[in-house]
């Protein structure tokens, strides 16, 4: 048989030059050329033989960020997987797939199609998920909203994976939210090029101590000499670098940093899961 479409073809159309010379006029063969209908039977057996040589798409490991109906019975879900935010049609979404794409479950998903809305054809959950409560669970919100807002489609960001889950499992456990919430948005914003140094200014100058720092967004840290909204002092930056949050002033100041570094890329829309912070 015929490794692919195109060698086929060519044999086709050899065997029908040959055996069909005498059409033309030309002395050749008595033997009449392949019928037509022969020669679509012929490719059809080997359009069924390429079919059942095909692997399965390879499936990923994926989180659901987001989910909403779509159509009758089926869902339009976001996913976070190693090779970025995925968009994809699950259908039979009152299922038992259904009940598995949900937030902060660890999914094993075959993605099929090569648009940007690709098609689920499998889901199961794989390892420990991750059981939110509480402001833990508000905080997983926040996770997957800053994701789909910053996270461009398709765009592979395995670190921001692999810091995903660990986030999602120190949730769990329970573990002080102020400083894993920090962590996951500078290193969010270092992995998508926005990043900036805390222990050296815009200039390339040490941070000091006694220095008051305005945030330059995609730029950097720059020294000011006059009071005004919204500065740093250096202290502050300086244990923000080591990730030392016994420091005073240190977690506040870098939650201030943190919204000034988001706020650009947000465009300006507020993010929805921050209010569930607010509420009584």
């Amino acid at each position: 048989m015929c490794g692919s479409w195109l060698a086929c073809d060519s044999i086709t159309s050899v065997q029908l030059k040959d055996r069909g010379a005498g059409i033309a006029g030309q002395p050749g063969s008595h033997t009449s050329p392949l019928p037509h209908w022969i020669v679509a039977v012929f490719k059809a057996v080997l359009v069924s033989e390429n079919l059942m040589s095909q692997t399965p798409p390879p499936s990923q490991l994926a989180y659901v960020l987001h989910s909403r109906a779509y159509r009758e019975t089926s869902a339009l879900v976001d996913f976070l997987t190693p090779q970025g935010r995925l968009r994809a049609v699950l259908r039979s979404a009152r299922g038992k797939a259904g009940t598995l794409a949900r937030p902060f479950v660890a999914l094993d998903v075959e993605f099929r199609g090569k648009g940007e809305l690709k098609n689920v054809g499998r889901l199961e959950s794989v390892g420990t998920s991750a059981w939110l409560n509480g402001e833990a669970l508000f905080s997983g919100l926040y996770l997957n909203e800053l994701l789909i807002r910053l996270l461009p489609a398709e765009d592979p960001h395995p670190a921001v994976f692999d810091h995903y889950a660990a986030t999602l499992i120190a949730l769990a456990e329970g573990r002080p939210l102020e400083p894993l919430l920090r962590a996951f948005e500078w290193r969010l914003l270092d992995d998508l090029g926005y990043g900036f140094e805390l222990s050296n200014d815009l200039h390339g100058e040490p941070i000091a101590e006694d220095g008051m720092y305005r945030l330059q967004v995609d730029a950097g840290l720059e020294r000011v000499y006059l009071l005004q909204p919204g500065l740093f002092q250096g202290t502050e930056l300086l244990a923000m670098s080591e990730a030392d949050w016994t420091a005073p002033g240190a977690l506040s100041a870098a939650k201030r940093l943190m919204r000034q570094a988001l706020a650009v890329h947000l465009g300006g829309r507020p993010l929805v899961s921050r209010e569930l912070f607010r509420k009584p």
